[in-house]
């Protein structure tokens, strides 16, 4: 479920939060959070946390899909959240509410909240301001567990194109025996740029007259070199990703008109 303000959807709009028009006028205080619950007691009270108050909240990288951290809310948490935009939690060990990054800069700015099924869990989408472990590194999920021992990893838990992106990233470095990937980064971007139209033509002519898995083949294909390319200019490919949702909601000829040169008359 869509956490809502009166059924569970939240809006959070800049730098706090935009109940929806039915929800507004609804609020009042009810001495769990004060004035911070206004507006989405109905809400709060779906909401399943155990006997000590709480409920944890798995925060997860809005774009990217990586999960950055685990902690726990209560209802205060969750109703600063919401009014502040900003991901907050309640510390169990020191016993009071705590805002991830607020002494470190590394903020979690909210984009949506999500509760499961048994509206026991919440599920926090967030635009990630730096590294969110308290180690330093940017998810506190990097340590595997194999068979009967706990591993450091060298890089955190991440979806499969990222963990490409990085070995795409760690070819370019290596001093190891040359890989197709590191000749091609090494070729420059005329020589990318050429693979990249060649791949993108097979791919067209896969869509035409190809069967799904040749399909499928080819468009990895374009991808791989799409990818390869932002690592020769060294864009990461959330910042791609990050252009694809600005662009959700707008309608395609806007869009492009929009990026239109202005003539010179």
């Amino acid at each position: 479920m869509v956490f809502e303000a009166n059924r569970f959807f939240i809006r959070l709009c800049g730098g706090g939060a935009e109940p929806d028009e039915g929800s507004r006028g609804h609020g009042s205080n009810d001495g769990d959070g004060g004035t911070h619950l206004a507006g989405y007691n109905r809400a709060m009270s779906e909401l399943k946390f155990d006997d000590r108050g709480l409920m944890p909240a798995v925060v997860q990288d809005w774009l990217t899909g990586q999960v950055r951290m685990c902690a726990f809310v209560n209802r205060e948490a969750i109703a600063r959240t919401v009014e502040t935009g900003r991901a907050t939690f309640f510390s169990r060990s020191r016993g009071s509410i705590w805002e991830n990054g607020e002494t470190s800069g590394n903020t979690l700015h909210v984009r949506e909240l999500y509760v499961d099924c048994d509206a026991d869990t919440l599920l926090v989408l967030a635009e990630p301001a730096g590294n969110s472990c308290h180690t330093g590194k940017p998810s506190c999920f990097f340590r595997r567990l194999e068979g009967d021992q706990i591993a450091d990893e060298t890089m955190p838990a991440v979806a499969f194109l990222n963990r490409l992106e990085a070995e795409i990233q760690s070819r370019r470095a290596s001093t190891a025996e040359k890989s197709y990937t590191k000749t091609l980064l090494e070729s420059g971007a005329a020589k990318i740029g050429d693979k990249v139209r060649e791949e993108a033509d097979e791919f067209a002519r896969a869509v035409g007259s190809e069967g799904d898995d040749r399909v499928a083949s080819e468009a990895a294909d374009v991808v791989y070199h799409l990818m390869v390319g932002l690592a020769s200019r060294g864009v990461p490919w959330r910042a791609v990703i990050d252009v694809l949702a600005k662009r959700a909601g707008t309608s395609g000829h806007a869009e492009k008109a929009s990026r239109r040169k202005p003539s010179n008359t």
